[in-house]
């Protein structure tokens, strides 16, 4: 879609992986034995993240383009490709939602309208009890799954 060129900007909204490297999971558990006095500083300098969606992010994104990365990656020790973002003029862009900033932007939004056009978004509406089903699809983009809502 981009003749080769890769997108002018990449979004990674996935942050840290829930199921890390077995040593971090060793840590973690490790931590969560220890007071907390200790555990946090272990947790800050030891933790380490799988960072497969940003090292995707860098392989796509063009020369020059952008990552914004709103997901959270907690870990002090991971390694970053720091010359493969020199070299590619990588613009970085991170944080946690700005809320205080943004809220004048979006609370005009905020109505029983629907001005972005997402209330029929929602690609699927299943019953809860096939939500196994439902993660299925969503995984494998079958059925042209996008969005589904669970209903209880």
């Amino acid at each position: 879609m981009t003749g080769g060129r890769g997108p002018d900007s990449v979004v990674d909204a996935v942050g840290m992986e829930a199921h890390g490297s077995p040593g971090a999971s060793l840590i973690q558990r490790m931590a969560s034995h220890m007071p907390d006095v200790v555990a946090r500083p272990l947790i800050e300098k030891a933790g380490v993240d799988r960072l497969a969606a940003v090292y995707s992010a860098i392989d796509i994104v063009r020369r020059g383009g952008t990552i914004s990365l709103s997901g959270v990656y907690g870990g002090m020790a991971d390694p970053m490709p720091m010359m493969i973002l020199f070299d590619k003029q990588i613009q970085l862009r991170m944080g946690q939602a700005n809320v205080k900033k943004w809220v004048p932007d979006i609370l005009p939004l905020l109505t029983d309208d629907d001005p972005l056009g997402v209330d029929d978004f929602a690609t699927h509406r299943l019953p809860l009890d096939q939500a196994p089903h439902a993660y299925d699809i969503f995984q494998k983009k079958t059925d042209g799954a996008v969005k589904i809502i669970l209903k209880p």
